[in-house]
């Protein structure tokens, strides 16, 4: 039975992560649909981080109180709704409306599934959380080619009809599943908010490792495809390289979920942050399709290795009767300041910045940041498990 209700969050999983990605390769076709430009589309499509980035901290109390499995459930159903909401916008300010409430749907799923993943497989928490990233990419990664073919046949509309439909029906069968899995144990929610609270140090040092990377990550990947046609590539390569960063998504989440769970954490963090700013300047460097590419397979693997990663480490610094809610937390503030990335993106551009310079300001800041990460680890001003935990063998 556990596996029959990790299943359904596989199932899951997709489709919440197909509704948060699908606004990048829809850039384009809803700045024609609405006849606005780049600062107002990436405002609205960082709306669906801010939205995702909403209910955790409201969530890390009601998990202390509310079944986790039933908090996914609730998710599927707003998402079901948020996506017909979206579909039938008959203007900018429903569609805004539609675009937050598809947040809130996925920000309520992953507080409440990624832990109860934990709670059902507490010996492979890397490797289970690493397998759910790779459904959640496959998403990512089928989400340029999906909206290519229907908006060829159809409109932009259709895609957001489809996303209702997937939802409905992923949500009723993980529903199916959880009146099956009565057998198998839950933990009961633990009633000790004052407890999450005083995890803020595992808070603060998750967010010191992801939120800067991840403001970068949000205004690069929405638009991805304008940056690389600001580097002279034309559209059909463009949309391709698009693809391939989030294609080199997969195995990154399946490998790090690995790796994670038999290396020292906070150095393979380090590292993954590291390689990372590497390729958002080499980003602004390097020209012609196979250097792009090139830097589009580094920028897709080390971003999404880092979220198995940084879950893993949150997860396993934490302890078991506060977890969920304080990773509810740290996932809403973490969200929070990376949710802007687009908006800001945007507005400097339409304000006369190119792209080029945009993004090696932002890695000259994330570079800043990573040294300041690996100054406090070192002299042992971290949470780390690992270290702690090698101290205690010793």
């Amino acid at each position: 039975m556990t596996r029959r209700l990790y299943g359904g969050l596989l199932g899951m999983v997709f489709v919440v992560n197909f509704g948060r990605v699908v606004f990048a390769p829809l850039v384009e076709p809803l700045q024609a649909a609405f006849d606005v430009g780049p600062a107002t589309v990436g405002a609205v499509v960082s709306l669906v981080w801010f939205g995702t980035a909403l209910p955790r901290l409201p969530l890390s109390y009601v998990l202390t109180r509310v079944s986790r499995r039933r908090i996914v459930v609730v998710s599927g159903v707003i998402l079901t709704a948020a996506a017909a909401l979206t579909a039938s916008s008959p203007d900018l300010r429903t569609l805004r409306v539609g675009v937050f409430a598809v947040g809130v749907a996925s920000g309520t799923y992953f507080v409440s599934a990624v832990p109860l993943i934990g709670e059902l497989y507490p010996d492979r928490v890397g490797k289970r959380i690493g397998i759910h990233g790779t459904a959640a990419q496959l998403a990512a990664v089928a989400a340029p080619t999906v909206v290519v073919s229907v908006v060829a046949i159809a409109t932009w509309r259709a895609v957001f009809w489809l996303l209702a439909a997937a939802a409905l029906v992923t949500t009723l069968a993980f529903a199916v599943g959880l009146r099956r899995a009565d057998r198998v144990p839950e933990e009961p929610p633990a009633r000790n908010f004052r407890g999450v609270l005083g995890n803020w140090r595992v808070v603060l040092a998750g967010m010191l490792f992801i939120s800067a990377a991840g403001f970068v990550w949000q205004g690069l990947f929405n638009f991805y495809v304008s940056v690389m046609l600001a580097r002279g590539l034309a559209p059909g390569t463009a949309n391709a390289l698009l693809t391939v960063a989030f294609a080199a998504g997969i195995p990154a989440f399946w490998a790090s979920g690995t790796l994670v769970d038999r290396l020292p954490t906070v150095p393979y963090i380090l590292g993954l942050v590291g390689a990372f700013t590497a390729g958002v300047f080499g980003l602004t460097v390097f020209r012609g399709a196979l250097a792009l590419g090139a830097i589009s397979v580094l920028l897709g693997y080390t971003i999404h290795g880092l979220f198995p990663a940084l879950d893993t480490y949150v997860l396993s610094a934490l302890p078991a009767d506060t977890r969920a809610g304080t990773f509810a937390a740290f996932s809403g503030l973490s969200i929070a300041v990376e949710a802007s990335g687009s908006g800001v993106v945007g507005a400097l551009v339409e304000a006369g910045y190119p792209f080029a310079a945009v993004f090696r300001g932002f890695a000259a800041g994330l570079a800043v940041i990573l040294g300041l990460a690996a100054a406090l680890y070192w002299t042992d001003r971290l949470p780390a498990a690992d270290r702690v935990a090698s101290a205690t063998e010793s």
